[in-house]
């Protein structure tokens, strides 16, 4: 591959319509399909207590910002699952620490560990399509400001 060659999956990731227009963008394209805004949702039935806390938690602010929309559910839903998984791994490694005994003495490293750094990578990756960190917030709704009202703000 030559160094001018353009790889798949760099660069900046698109943004929607609705968080362009959020941002204040004109750079709208008018034939992006249009998804059913969520203003509310249950958990499901199915998630734990803490997956469950999660949801209560983050789905309200993502409705308020207009975030959620249907086709968004499922990385809600893997997000507050992960972060389920993520808490009892760390609560595992923090009651039988870092490393752990076996059968035959030997000290070997605490499995949990592997479970709790795959489940902050989930939270990471299924976070930021959600827009739950600082970076994917800004590229998902922008600024979010108001029209200023001063005169001199196009110079």
């Amino acid at each position: 591959m030559s160094g001018n060659a353009v790889r798949p999956g760099r660069g900046r990731k698109p943004k929607p319509n609705s968080k362009k227009k959020l941002s204040g963008s004109k750079h709208v394209k008018p034939d992006e399909p249009q998804f059913s805004q969520l203003t509310n949702i249950e958990p499901p039935q199915w998630m734990d207590e803490m997956a469950v806390a999660m949801w209560e938690t983050v789905c309200p602010e993502l409705c308020r910002e207009r975030v959620l929309t249907i086709t968004d559910v499922h990385n809600l839903e893997v997000f507050c699952s992960s972060y389920a998984n993520w808490r009892e791994a760390q609560f595992h490694v923090t009651t039988n620490g870092v490393t752990m005994t076996d059968q035959l003495g030997q000290v070997k490293k605490n499995p949990a560990l592997t479970a709790l750094n795959e489940a902050a990578r989930q939270m990471a990756t299924f976070g930021a399509m959600l827009g739950l960190d600082p970076g994917s917030r800004q590229r998902l709704i922008g600024g979010n400001k108001p029209e200023s009202n001063n005169r001199f703000s196009d110079y």
